[in-house]
């Protein structure tokens, strides 16, 4: 491959992860946010998947709209559970700053918790986008997973905080550049450590 081929190949992929961050805010904001986000979320995901298994995904607007209409329902049911939990760690941690000197100990709990959740909705969508399970089986094996692959989840948390910081400077990649492009490293750091712990288990049988 020339490097013109390799170029272009590269522009390519770039434009279909843009119009994918396109179709995740139109999306979201088709559900009015609180009922979009999810599904939107999980849609984008299921896309992005299939781009890093090397299947086919010939017309993305279609792939994205049947995934959404699919999972609408299902994926708000994950989306109140995860607002709800989210919602609870806020008042916590509130209530905590305003009686901070009687409940000084409840703080890495709260802290350990918080981390907990984090790391589990981090692993939900590649997990979720996968495997068939039960309701709690997803939250379980999200957990599980990221507390047990500590490089991928530091790798992911790196990745957030390097785009964070590039928004900083390059506001205007928001609308292209921002969950599309999160999606792919999430997407890769958790199928690289399903790989890993697969892999242990083989040795370990």
């Amino acid at each position: 491959m020339t490097g013109w081929e390799k170029f272009n190949t590269f522009a390519i992929w770039m434009l279909k992860v843009a119009y994918l961050n396109l179709l995740w805010i139109g999306f979201t904001l088709l559900g009015v946010v609180l009922f979009g986000l999810f599904p939107s979320t999980g849609a984008m995901f299921s896309i992005v998947q299939k781009w890093l298994r090397k299947e086919p995904v010939e017309k993305i607007f279609h792939t994205f709209w049947s995934i959404y209409k699919k999972e609408f329902i299902s994926l708000n049911k994950y989306g109140i559970f995860f607002i709800m939990i989210g919602y609870m760690l806020v008042f916590d941690f509130l209530f905590l700053l305003k009686n901070a000197e009687k409940l000084q100990w409840l703080y890495p709990v709260i802290g350990f918790i918080t981390i907990s959740y984090i790391v589990t909705l981090l692993y939900f969508f590649p997990i979720y986008t996968q495997f068939e399970m039960k309701f709690f089986q997803y939250i379980k094996q999200s957990f599980l997973i990221g507390a047990s692959a500590l490089l991928e989840t530091i790798l992911i948390f790196t990745s957030c905080m390097l785009l964070m910081i590039i928004i900083r400077f390059i506001p205007g990649i928001i609308p292209l550049f921002t969950g599309s492009v999160l999606a792919v490293a999430i997407t890769w750091c958790s199928n690289r450590a399903l790989h890993r712990i697969n892999s242990r288990k083989k040795f370990i049988v």
